[in-house]
């Protein structure tokens, strides 16, 4: 019996959208897998429906990719309000508690950012897609049962105070995968003894992505007009996912067993970590990391040809 063939196009790059607030990562996800009519996609992290910002929609042989980019650094702006603590720690959730906010000035607002740069320890929040024995956190939350959270250790690269109108503030922030905005800004509220809540939050970066390069969805739509060339001239490469990491081309013997999984020595590589293989012909063909024998091995293929 033959197997079954994949429906839709075999159409592989990475679509840098700049997803609107309101929706779920995933709707946006399968508008652009739709409009694409792509046989594959995925999402490289998901963001919250009040969240706006970048989010890499990689198609087929992109998806391959797509850990490195979940494990990659993020960098959002966000805008919180003191006094105010939430269900959701957000401005969609229910208000908890209000607390007097008047005392707190820009020099402590400044004074507390410190502590949270950084490694830092983090309490997931209820209101998360973590699960507890097969359940989303979410959903238990939705229905009034809260469990007890192990604390997450993230890190914190920067956090840089921007626009301020007490009892709003606005925050750049750099940080590592895991990371939750929304219980930064909690915590942060209770440093500064009154609480606060996110409410509005945008990410800017995605490891080696910035804003610079994001396309809106009315961009998409446009492009879908004049078909799908115009869609398709809107996907980065594939490599440009992996950043600045160090590129090793290949001859055609060493690709030929690359490809086959074995692997290969190749003079004047690195010496160590992870690397970007090219063929004969400048075409990226994957992943490989280099072993303690100086031979580089094949992590995460595009192509078994």
């Amino acid at each position: 019996m033959g197997r079954r063939r994949p429906r839709g196009r075999d159409v592989s790059g990475i679509l840098l959208l700049d997803k609107p607030v309101a929706i779920t990562s995933n709707d946006a996800l399968q508008r652009v897998k739709r409009i694409y009519q792509a046989a594959k996609a995925g999402h490289t992290g998901s963001l919250d429906p009040l969240a706006d910002g970048l989010l890499p929609v990689c198609l087929g042989a992109a998806t391959k990719l797509s850990a490195f980019l979940l494990d990659a650094d993020k960098k959002y702006r966000v805008r919180a309000r003191l006094g105010v603590t939430t269900t959701t720690a957000d401005a969609e959730g229910e208000v908890l508690e209000e607390r007097p906010a008047e005392h707190v000035t820009e020099e402590a607002v400044r004074s507390v950012l410190p502590r949270f740069t950084g490694d830092i320890d983090q309490v997931p929040p209820m209101y998360s897609a973590l699960k507890h024995k097969g359940q989303r956190l979410y959903k238990l939350a939705r229905e009034g049962v809260e469990v007890e959270r192990e604390p997450r250790r993230v890190h914190i690269y920067a956090l840089a105070l921007g626009e301020l109108a007490l009892p709003e503030f606005e925050l750049e922030v750099h940080c590592s995968k895991g990371t939750y905005v929304r219980t930064l800004v909690e915590d942060i509220g209770e440093a500064l003894g009154c609480g606060a809540h996110v409410t509005a939050l945008r990410r800017t970066a995605v490891g080696p992505y910035g804003e610079e390069r994001m396309v809106t969805w009315q961009t998409v739509e446009a492009a879908a007009e004049e078909g799908l060339d115009a869609l398709d001239a809107l996907l980065l490469p594939l490599d440009t996912a992996l950043g600045g990491w160090p590129e090793v081309r290949l001859s055609a013997d060493t690709a030929y067993y690359l490809k086959r999984g074995q692997p290969v020595l190749v003079p004047k590589a690195p010496t160590s970590g992870w690397v970007r293989l090219y063929d004969q012909a400048q075409r990226f063909i994957g992943v490989g990391e280099v072993e303690d024998d100086g031979r580089i091995a094949p992590r995460r293929l595009m192509t078994n040809s």
